[in-house]
């Protein structure tokens, strides 16, 4: 079927938007033409991040373009490719990378102009045309669903522990994630796969059940301890502290965090789930002198290390989480809504028709 015959289906989100119900849906979208060094990808499947929440709600704190087409976590099939494309061919299974060209090392301020469903057009549609270094090959095993949650959460979590030289999870390290969003699913399971024992976070019995089956040896109620972090303390070797957190609650869980972690321990800081972003609540940073800990900012992650990390999901048999409840494309708003009230366990996916 030739391009212009594609039926491509496409949301947006209107400049001004402060709220879910302003996203528009369009139907009988052009598609971009395809350049020398571009694919066109069918996108299957689409996982959602807090990210895209707060995009829709215009609280998002980083350049982006107007009328943007949101979602930068896709996962679909090639259809087409450039002339001078040498990194795929037609009917290869890829995933999109968020920043685009952030393809190693440092995140520089031109690569970080790059993300997609921000400052450029993103994944919720049917069709889209991207260059081949933007995309990644996917395992065969996973499926589309598993596939998409790859962009951000595998890498993330991955990069929180293996972005700095020298410093990784091994046997006798313990590891402290909090809740059950994507990243923190992906770090129970790389953690626990480099022989790390993890202590986890959640908010109900059943959930901590499904972190114990991931690999968390501990579970925290958040709600019934208020003194978490210190009860995570208490739970690494010596009561020493925790030498790993990835943390993502923002001002919310870090005063918590702090208190659990060791000296020189690696406080990852991969997001602000469930918290105010103004929020003056969350220790300055002098407390990284007290607590003589290195806190560090995971700006998800290049190319390079979302290639690692697939490579240790095949090597290691880890399967991504994906909430049970699936969404439609047309469903978007609804899958939003679903989101931000986490209600959720994995990832919330969007099955592209």
């Amino acid at each position: 079927m030739a391009q212009e015959q594609l039926s491509n289906n496409a949301w947006r989100v209107p400049k001004g938007s402060n709220g879910f119900d302003a996203l528009e849906l369009s139907r009988g979208v052009p598609i971009e033409k395809v350049g020398d060094r571009d694919c066109l990808v069918k996108i299957e499947a689409v996982s959602l991040n807090f990210r895209d929440l707060m995009i829709a709600m215009g609280v998002y704190p980083f350049p982006m373009k107007g009328d943007v087409v949101p979602g930068s976590d896709g996962a679909g099939t090639v259809i087409a490719v450039g002339k001078k494309v040498t990194r795929f061919q037609k009917g290869d299974r890829v995933c999109t990378t968020v920043n685009q060209a952030h393809l190693a090392g440092p995140l520089t301020p031109a690569a970080s102009l790059t993300g997609l469903g921000g400052s450029l057009d993103g994944v919720l549609r049917s069709y889209g045309v991207f260059p081949e270094s933007g995309l990644v090959s996917v395992p065969s095993r996973l499926s589309f669903r598993e596939a998409s949650t790859l962009p951000c959460a595998a890498v993330t979590a991955w990069n929180a522990f293996y972005g700095l030289p020298g410093r990784a999870p091994k046997p006798g390290d313990t590891v402290l994630t909090l809740g059950s969003g994507g990243v923190s699913l992906f770090a129970i399971q790389f953690a626990a796969a480099a022989g790390a024992t993890v202590i986890s976070t959640t908010s109900s019995a059943s959930k901590g059940e499904k972190l114990k089956a991931l690999g968390s040896s501990h579970i925290i109620d958040y709600n019934k301890d208020k003194s978490w972090g210190q009860t995570a303390r208490s739970l690494s070797a010596g009561g020493d502290g925790v030498d790993f957190i990835v943390e993502v609650g923002g001002p919310s869980t870090l005063s918590q965090s702090v208190s659990a972690i060791k000296a020189d321990g690696i406080i990852a800081v991969a997001g602000s789930i469930g918290s105010d972003m103004s929020a003056k609540s969350d220790p300055g940073l002098l407390s990284t002198w007290t607590s003589n800990c290195v806190v560090r900012g995971i700006a998800v992650g290049s190319r390079a290390l979302l290639e690692d990390a697939i490579r240790a999901i095949e090597a290691k048999g880890i399967h991504p989480v994906v909430d049970e409840k699936p969404f439609t494309l047309e469903q978007l708003k609804e899958a939003y809504s679903y989101m931000l009230s986490q209600r959720n366990f994995g990832k919330v996916v969007i099955d592209i028709q």
